[in-house]
């Protein structure tokens, strides 16, 4: 088949690698248009664009592919389009142009978190079970009926840059058995189950401030569902102490209370339980385990964060 893949982020990298070694054709990519990055604000291409061109592949960033992508896509004339996180909604217009349609690889089991963040969102909401489903695209958010999809059990102490990791590697093997099936025609695409369906908002920077009041399990899921973006934190000397990893503990105390610190990390008391945290980051530092910084660097019992 000649497939057009339309993504943008290390997610969607895979996927893209996975078509470029199989039989088919890539014969365009189109992804969001190069950006701003990191502190000194330096202009940077997609990870997908980067992959891309290092295989010579035409590379197309409209601002609103709807919009002014539309005939360079009829101009390429594909039989598919495959979307991994490209970041934007498709037209009815657009979505006519492949004559086998549109197949999204989406990081969640359908149909539960539709929306852009669907990793943050299951480690957020504590799942116990995550995955990823193939579908075909129609005009609505993540809406268009199943193909196939895949699930694990989650690893609870995974942050949610390291379960996209995984679950990139697996949308990539699932994306190939989808066109597989598509070859020898034995998909049977199903409707989403309209009532079992859950949408997530985007994120944003505010959910990274914490709430101690809260108990230890869901602040634990908030540190490790929200890195790498955006991250949480709390205020520390003349900057911020960034929490990179924790998981719920036991203890008592005021919440927002340092109650143990030391070899168990950095344990603070919640709204019910306590969370201990296993890896953060100093202003100004590196990221690294509690225990090392707490050597050095010692934040005795009864400090009070946030």
């Amino acid at each position: 088949m000649r497939i057009v893949f339309m993504g943008t982020p290390d997610f969607a990298v895979p996927s893209l690698q996975a078509l470029i070694d199989s039989p088919h054709e890539v014969i365009g990519v189109f992804t969001q248009p190069d950006r701003p990055k990191g502190r000194g604000g330096k202009v940077q291409a997609s990870p997908v664009k980067q992959l891309a061109q290092r295989h010579g592949i035409p590379v197309f960033q409209p601002e609103r592919i709807r919009r002014d992508g539309v005939e360079d896509l009829r101009a390429l004339a594909p039989d598919l389009c495959v979307t991994a996180a490209f970041g934007q909604i498709l037209s009815q217009e657009v979505l006519d142009i492949p004559r086998l349609g549109t197949v999204n690889v989406h990081a969640s089991l359908l149909p539960r978190h539709r929306g852009s963040a669907p990793i943050a969102w299951a480690i957020l909401q504590g799942d116990e079970e995550v995955g990823v489903t193939t579908m075909l695209t129609d005009k609505g958010i993540d809406t268009g009926a199943m193909l196939l999809a895949k699930s694990l059990k989650r690893d609870p102490l995974m942050t949610c840059g390291e379960l996209t990791e995984v679950l990139s590697r697996v949308g990539a093997e699932l994306l190939l058995e989808t066109l597989a099936a598509m070859d020898a025609g034995t998909l049977t695409p199903v409707p989403q189950d309209e009532s079992r369906m859950t949408y997530d908002p985007m994120l944003k920077k505010e959910m990274g401030e914490i709430d101690w009041s809260q108990c230890g399990q869901d602040i634990a899921n908030q540190i490790l569902g929200l890195n790498p973006w955006p991250g949480c934190s709390v205020p520390w000397g003349e900057g911020r102490l960034k929490l990179l990893r924790a998981l719920p503990a036991e203890g008592e105390g005021e919440p927002g209370e340092v109650i143990a610190s030391g070899k168990q990390g950095l344990v603070i008391a919640c709204g019910q339980g306590a969370v201990a945290v296993t890896q953060l980051q100093a202003p100004g530092g590196k990221a690294m385990a509690a225990t090392d910084y707490l050597r050095g660097h010692p934040i005795p019992v009864g400090t009070h964060l946030g």
